[in-house]
């Protein structure tokens, strides 16, 4: 039988929109669209950098509820909200999954406040990380 584990943060937004900060349908895991929100304090950092740097702490939290990591990561959606940041903002992710590699969609549409700066959306197959991947090059 499949089972399906969803994980609530406490987050206000939580409550108001119905919805889970994780749903977790046997190995495949989805990840709500994250903020840089710190959780503890409420506060969200100015900084582009700062926030996305929040972001993946909250993502990474939220995977490891479900005994995941963000080397589990097969898919990941990006979220920047003014399009110049988005050199720098693909820069730092690029660091943060360097080797893991996700499919990765980046769009800057308006966000849902303009005190948010980036956002991020992942998918993940819980045992990817220790999968036998292959990686093919597609030449011109």
């Amino acid at each position: 039988m499949t089972k399906i584990v969803k994980v609530k943060t406490g987050s206000k937004f939580e409550d108001v929109g119905s919805y889970s900060r994780v749903v977790a349908v046997d190995n495949w895991i989805y990840v709500s669209n994250t903020a840089g929100r710190n959780p503890h304090t409420q506060e969200i950092p100015d900084d582009v950098i700062a926030q996305t740097e929040q972001v993946f702490n909250n993502i990474e939290r939220a995977l490891a509820a479900v005994d995941a990591s963000l080397q589990d990561v097969v898919m990941s959606r990006v979220f920047i909200q003014n399009p110049d940041d988005t050199h720098n903002v693909m820069a730092f992710i690029g660091k943060k999954f360097h080797g893991i590699d996700p499919a990765t969609t980046v769009t800057c549409p308006p966000l849902g406040s303009t005190v948010y700066r980036v956002e991020l959306e992942v998918t993940a197959y819980r045992g990817a990380a220790n999968a036998n991947v292959e990686t093919i090059t597609l030449t011109a």
